[in-house]
C-alpha cells in the first residue's frame, strides 16, 4: 500500500497557492511545488522539461494555479502576460504528464467563472450556463481547450470554475474593503449585478473532495450557493470593516477611477452568477456558506 499522498502545486507563490500549500501540508499531503526559475523553493521549474516530468511521476494529484494576476489594468502587455501564462503552464503540464510512466491520476486545473456571460436573469451552471464574450472569457476558454488538448488518457482533468475567492490575508475582497474604507462602500453602478464568491478554505476542500470523487468529470463551478447583489455585497462589508454609511459608487465614476481600485471595472460591475451545480448535487458541505460570516472572518484577517 502507498504511504502519505503526493501533490503537485503549480502556481503556489499567490496567496490562493500559499493558503493550499498550508492546508495540503497540515493534513498530511507531502508538497511538490512548480514555478518561475529563480523563486528557490520550487521542486522544478517551467523551462524545464525533464524536471517536470520527474516531479509530476508518481504524484496523486496536480492542482494548476499558474497564472499572472487579473488585477491589473488590461493594457496589451498585460493582456499578452495573462494569457500566456495561463496556456503556456497548462501545456507544459500536459506534454509532462504525457511522458510520465506513474501519472497523477487527477488534474485540476484553474479556470474562471467568468466564464459565463453577465448573468442577471438566472444562474449559470455547469449544463446550461452560457459563454460570455470578451477579454476574460477568451482567456478562459483558451485555458479550457489548453488542457483539453492534453493527452492524458490516465489522467482525469478537470476545470476549475472559480469564482471570486475570499479569504483573510488575501483575495479579492481588497478593492471593496478599500471602497470602504474611503467612505465610498455604497453600492456600485446600479447595485443589481450578482456576486459570486468562494472561501479560499472551501476551494480547498473542493480539491480534496475532486480528487476522492472519481466519477466527477468535466468543469466544476467553484462557487458558494449564496449568490448576493451588489448592494448586499456592500452592505456586507460595510458592516464588516464597522463603516455604517457608504457612497454609491456610480459606473461612470469607477470607469474614471479605476487606478484608485487598481484593477479593472470588470471586477466590481460584471454581473457573475455562479451556480455550483455538480458541487451541490454530488453532496458538497461548505465551511463558509454564507458570505456575512465569511467576510467577519476575513475583516479579522485584516485584508
Amino acid at each position: 500500500m502507498r504511504g502519505t499522498k503526493t501533490v503537485v502545486l503549480a502556481g503556489a507563490s499567490g496567496f490562493i497557492g500559499r493558503y493550499v500549500r498550508s492546508r495540503f501540508e497540515q493534513d498530511g499531503w507531502a508538497v511538490r511545488t512548480i514555478g518561475r526559475k529563480g523563486t528557490g523553493s520550487s521542486s522544478a521549474s517551467w523551462n524545464d522539461d525533464d524536471a517536470l516530468t520527474r516531479v509530476l511521476n508518481g504524484a496523486d494529484l496536480l492542482v494548476n494555479l499558474a497564472g499572472r494576476s487579473v488585477s491589473c489594468r488590461y493594457s496589451a502587455r498585460n493582456k499578452a502576460a495573462i494569457l500566456e501564462s495561463r496556456v503556456r503552464t497548462t501545456e507544459a503540464l500536459g506534454r509532462a504528464i504525457a511522458r510520465c510512466q506513474e501519472p497523477p491520476s487527477t488534474w485540476l486545473n484553474a479556470s474562471t467563472g467568468t466564464i459565463y456571460r453577465d448573468a442577471r436573469d438566472r444562474p449559470q451552471s455547469e449544463h446550461d450556463g452560457e459563454p460570455g464574450t470578451g477579454f476574460s472569457v477568451d482567456v478562459a476558454r483558451a485555458w479550457e481547450t489548453a488542457l483539453d488538448a492534453a493527452a492524458t488518457p490516465e489522467t482525469r482533468k478537470i476545470p476549475l470554475r472559480i469564482s471570486i475567492v475570499l479569504g483573510p490575508g488575501g483575495g479579492a475582497l481588497r478593492p471593496f474593503a478599500n471602497l470602504a474604507r474611503l467612505g465610498l462602500g455604497g453600492h456600485m453602478g446600479d447595485g443589481n449585478q450578482k456576486f459570486s464568491w468562494i472561501h479560499v478554505e472551501d476551494l480547498y476542500r473542493c480539491m480534496r473532495f475532486l480528487h476522492a470523487r472519481t466519477d466527477i468529470t468535466g468543469p466544476v463551478n467553484v462557487a458558494s450557493p449564496d449568490v448576493v447583489s451588489n448592494h448586499e455585497l456592500m452592505r456586507l462589508v460595510r458592516r464588516a470593516y464597522g463603516k455604517r454609511f457608504g457612497l454609491p459608487t456610480p459606473a461612470w465614476l469607477l470607469r474614471a477611477g479605476a487606478v484608485l481600485i487598481r484593477t479593472e471595472t470588470e471586477l466590481v460591475l460584471k454581473s457573475r452568477w455562479v451556480l455550483p451545480q455538480k458541487l451541490l448535487s454530488e453532496g458538497f458541505i461548505y465551511r463558509q456558506p454564507e458570505l456575512g460570516g465569511a467576510l467577519q472572518q476575513v475583516a479579522k484577517g485584516r485584508v
